[in-house]
């Protein structure tokens, strides 16, 4: 599962932290990084879980649309824990997004509304930490994946947590607490490297 960070820190000494895990660079319109390697792929986040700005994103997506080629999704505007107005906000930025790879925000209460299926190609797990772990966005998980869509899951910093998503098949993950600390990707590695009797993975059905 690749591990996408929005970090100003070498992405391949994060990567060698990280154990040896692929890393990509994740973009968003709060940091607006220069790319690392512009021939890399990469992924587009939208900022809303801190605060959305539409003038940032529309920024954001301009600068990067020369290597539009390279992208793996643009999250789609959202609503944090708000399924219902979320679909209303892609029901209105979807048609100004041409071209690029979309991804549907998941968020809580999904499991009582439509995915817009057929005009994305990426589902990216949000929602509270209840809910992502919940039954509910397993099934969105299966169900994107049975779809042949790429499957991304926000706010994944530990071992357990990271290792539940990748067990389940998702393609990526991105987490601020990697993006930020050392010591954390460390922790990831470790987990896995020199495995403890105490550890394991938490599951997403609790």
């Amino acid at each position: 599962m690749i591990v996408y960070l929005d970090t100003p820190q070498n992405l391949e000494t994060c990567a060698t932290q990280l154990g040896g895990l692929e890393v990509e660079q994740l973009f968003t319109p709060l940091t607006r990084r220069a790319p690392q390697n512009p021939r890399a792929y990469f992924a587009i986040d939208n900022g809303a879980f801190a605060s959305f700005d539409s003038h940032r994103f529309v920024n954001l997506l301009a600068i990067h649309a020369p290597r539009r080629d390279r992208c793996r999704f643009v999250a789609v505007p959202d609503v944090p824990y708000d399924a219902r107005r979320t679909l209303e906000v892609f029901d209105h930025w979807q048609p100004l997004l041409p071209e690029w790879p979309l991804a549907f925000v998941c968020q809580d209460g999904q499991e009582h509304l439509p995915i817009p299926w057929a005009k994305i190609q990426a589902l990216f797990i949000g929602g509270s930490s209840n809910w992502k772990l919940s039954p509910h966005a397993i099934a969105c998980i299966k169900a994107a994946l049975a779809m042949g869509k790429w499957v991304h899951v926000g706010r994944i910093n530990t071992p357990g947590r990271y290792e539940s998503f990748r067990e389940l098949g998702c393609d990526s993950c991105d987490g601020t607490g990697l993006a930020r600390y050392d010591h954390m990707r460390e922790k990831l590695a470790n987990a896995f490297h020199h495995p403890r009797l105490d550890f394991a993975p938490a599951s997403p059905a609790t």
